[in-house]
């Protein structure tokens, strides 16, 4: 009776944990030069905000210095920085942006 499986031959299935994938803010940084009409433009094409979340967006970097964008993944952040930068530079803007890893989250 070898073909019943005893005690010892039961395997047990193990889990796997997957660590969820880092999240990362893009934050707009202030300048003293790039028009507001501009950083306006940038957050909603390329961030997709409305005109009204862009002007809060926009106006709270002028008054701190900086404001978040929004949080993605790594690939998506790290386009969403490439696409403003290249835009602002197309316009001959020294807009800036920057990716930052979520609170919380190890790389």
């Amino acid at each position: 009776m070898s073909d019943l499986k005893t005690e010892e031959q039961v395997l047990t299935k193990e889990k796997l944990k997957l660590k969820k994938p880092a999240k990362y803010r893009v934050v707009i940084l202030n300048d003293d030069y790039t028009p507001m009409e501009f950083v306006v433009w940038i957050l909603r094409v390329v961030f997709y905000r409305t005109q009204v979340e862009s002007e809060q967006i926009m106006l709270q970097a002028h008054t701190t210095g900086k404001a978040l964008c929004g949080v993605y993944s790594h690939d998506v952040a790290r386009t969403k920085v490439n696409e403003t930068h290249m835009l602002a530079e197309e316009h001959g803007h020294p807009l800036h942006c920057q990716m930052e890893i979520e609170e919380g989250e190890e790389t």
